[in-house]
């Protein structure tokens, strides 16, 4: 980790935006530790938004993850909002991308360019006359930015990426335009979330550009790891959160950001005043 000093802004607003594809594990816990934590100790707001769009949905993981943040002690400052509600808004801000010429459809098969850069190939002229998906154009050049846990991060979209997909097949909207135009209408100032998601960050930056929306300053934080070495996720039945002992489950989140375990704390709202205190230490704020 490589904190360092910076002014706290006048407004802080962060945010939590879990998929509803089942429970929170100890993975998915860590990063919402460290975006409420952040949050509170800039004296700021903290939002969930229930990012729900995606094809692999649980019916009631949404109450669930409600209710165990709830057992944890963590409150949020307004009330949730659901992906799933808010299909009009980005529709709106796809027209603005069009009116920009800021993208185009595109014929080719998407899974072809699934571990390669997309290479325009359809950015001029559609490759077979059948539009598949809808792609950003992006900017060539380096796109830097600080992370304030990593350092200097930068990162040539146009060539590590290529023009990327905002609108699928089926007509469903993709995680880095809706993440952009959410971030935005919602005024995060500031993004916490795992390091998995280091690299969407210079693509976010750029649509954010496009459609003259704020870049928040981000944070990425350690994942979780099984034993194999892998990121715990729900896709691969990572366990649910044990919420019946949340002193303990706090502390294990607690431990996977680096502290030490905070073993004297004897309620979960002590764990937090301690933690928010640490926080705030460490990272200079």
């Amino acid at each position: 980790m490589q904190p360092s000093k910076r002014t706290k802004p006048s407004r802080y607003v962060g945010r939590f935006a879990p998929s509803p594809s089942g429970p929170l594990h100890k993975g998915s816990l860590v990063t919402a530790m460290a975006s409420y934590l952040d949050a509170r100790a800039h004296n700021g707001r903290w939002l969930l938004r229930i990012e729900d769009i995606d094809g692999s949905l649980d019916a009631f993981a949404d109450r669930e993850i409600l209710q165990q943040l709830r057992l944890l002690g963590m409150r949020w400052d307004a009330d949730p909002i659901w992906q799933s509600q808010r299909q009009a808004l980005y529709q709106r801000y796809f027209e603005r991308l069009k009116q920009l010429n800021r993208t185009y459809g595109c014929g080719c098969e998407s899974q072809q360019y699934r571990h390669r850069a997309y290479p325009g190939r359809c950015r001029n002229k559609l490759s077979n006359g059948t539009i598949r998906t809808w792609r950003f154009k992006v900017n060539q050049g380096l796109v830097r930015f600080n992370d304030r846990w990593l350092g200097p991060q930068k990162q040539d979209v146009y060539r590590s990426v290529g023009d990327f997909i905002i609108r699928r097949a089926d007509q469903s909207w993709a995680y880095q335009f809706t993440v952009v135009v959410d971030d935005g209408l919602q005024g995060i100032t500031d993004i916490v979330r795992g390091a998995d998601l280091l690299s969407s960050t210079a693509r976010q930056r750029q649509l954010a550009d496009a459609l003259s929306l704020p870049k928040p300053r981000v944070l990425h934080v350690p994942l979780v790891l099984d034993k194999h070495g892998n990121k715990l996720s729900k896709q691969d039945h990572a366990d649910a959160l044990d919420c019946s002992r949340p002193l303990k489950t706090l502390n294990h989140a607690w431990v996977s950001l680096g502290f030490e375990a905070l073993d004297q704390v004897n309620s979960v709202d002590e764990f937090w005043q301690q933690a928010i205190q640490q926080w705030a230490c460490q990272l200079n704020i």
